[in-house]
């Protein structure tokens, strides 16, 4: 019986702690910045396209270098695979896209570029709300599927912080305000 007691005394000496851990585990979970509302795989004429739709919350710190004018990248990347019992699976198609976000003070617009095409916007949500979705999304083609074999996505949407201007790389490895990102992996329906 004293031993059940004992035992039980550390437990409860030991639950603030655990309380505590659990918080900052959830406060980590929303540091991410990155919800993913949506993602859906469809064969849609004779390809394989990807949807989805991520709601974007950016950092304090990410703000105000954007105020700075410092742009941000992002980039949305998914990877088809075919599942194989004997060795690894096999890569069968990889996309990415990578979107450019700069604030112009001069103007007080925000600037989205993709490739050489840009648009500017009023606010910052209109900005945001032009990179955090996409449809109809080519993945492979339908000849690269196999039928018989099983294959699943990998979905990948981050702040690259790579492509920072390199004095603002340095330091950056574990700051919670700049890894803004989320990660799925989603089995392909025959």
């Amino acid at each position: 019986m004293l031993q059940r007691l004992q035992i039980f005394r550390r437990c409860l000496l030991a639950l603030p702690l655990l309380v505590a851990l659990a918080g900052l585990c959830v406060a980590a979970a929303r540091a991410q910045g990155v919800e993913l509302v949506t993602l859906q795989v469809e064969r849609q004429e004779g390809a394989l396209t990807l949807d989805y739709a991520v709601r974007l919350q950016l950092s304090k710190t990410v703000e105000e270098a954007l105020q700075r004018g410092v742009p941000v990248y992002f980039v949305a990347q998914a990877t088809l695979y075919r599942n194989r019992w004997y060795w690894r699976d096999e890569r069968v198609a990889r996309v990415s896209r990578s979107w450019r976000l700069a604030f112009q003070p001069l103007t007080s617009t925000w600037r989205v570029g993709i490739g050489a095409i840009t648009q500017s916007f009023a606010t910052l949500p209109e900005a945001l709300a032009v990179i955090s979705r996409t449809s109809g999304w080519k993945l492979a083609d339908a000849a690269q599927v196999d039928p018989d074999s099983r294959h699943y996505v990998e979905f990948e949407f981050r702040l690259d912080t790579s492509q920072l201007p390199s004095p603002m790389q340095i330091g950056l490895t574990g700051q919670a305000e700049w890894q803004i990102g989320v990660e799925r992996s989603l089995r392909v329906e025959p």
